[in-house]
């Protein structure tokens, strides 16, 4: 049990700080259905569970032994990742139409903006969430510094009780975020949300900016 709650501390402090995909857990809980808001968690979930998962084994290590790949995932995340803020920066509210709780929870409210409207394509969310969560080479290796650390210093039968507490910290969150921000999605106008899709989207642009100024200095 110690080492589940070790694990459990420590994929706490790894995905609590706001990142890309807590931006977009939060962006999906506000502007989509519950049910909509839970499955784009879930995916998230898994993504977020490779990583970990592939962190604590070291595969960290191959970005730093292979620079060819981490330039790739510098230029191809930046790129990418700037598409998906200039898309939030583009959404414009709508009204909510009118429409009435049917009296199941998260049945009242459809997608307020038109770009995360486009969200509701299953393949668009996975897509978008897999950039979210691998497109981003510095939390692959602060990842690996943080899991693998650990790794080298437990035994085989430690490491599954302390990774398996990591897993359960993501299960935890971002299941617990997507409900807590839905539950007070009714308090926030299509303005309020207007407002919040610009912030992250210019969040989300200037984190793209900053991946392709690393590939443009590890080029130059």
């Amino acid at each position: 049990m110690g080492f589940y709650l070790q694990g459990l501390t420590v994929g706490l402090a790894y995905i609590a700080p706001i990142g890309m995909q807590n931006l977009f857990v939060i962006n999906s809980a506000l502007t989509k259905t519950r049910r909509r808001a839970l499955m784009t968690a879930l995916i998230v979930i898994v993504f977020d569970v490779a990583l970990s998962l592939s962190c604590f084994f070291g595969v960290g290590s191959l970005m730093q032994r292979y620079e060819w790949l981490q330039l790739g995932v510098l230029a191809i995340g930046g790129l990418v990742v700037m598409r998906i803020g200039a898309g939030l920066l583009r959404a414009r509210p709508e009204a909510d139409g009118g429409a009435k709780s049917d009296g199941r929870a998260g049945s009242s409210v459809k997608p307020a903006t038109k770009s995360m409207a486009k969200s509701d394509d299953l393949g668009h969310t996975i897509s978008t969430a897999c950039v979210v969560t691998w497109c981003n080479p510095q939390a692959i290796i602060d990842g690996t510094l943080m899991l693998g650390a650990f790794s080298a210093t437990l035994t085989a039968a430690q490491s599954t009780p302390f990774i398996t507490g990591v897993e359960t910290a993501s299960v935890g969150w971002f299941i617990g975020v997507t409900l807590l921000v839905s539950a007070f999605r009714d308090r926030f106008s299509p303005k309020a949300i207007g407002v919040l899709n610009k912030v992250c989207g210019t969040v989300i642009i200037v984190y793209g900016l900053k991946l392709l100024a690393e590939f443009a200095m590890a080029v130059l």
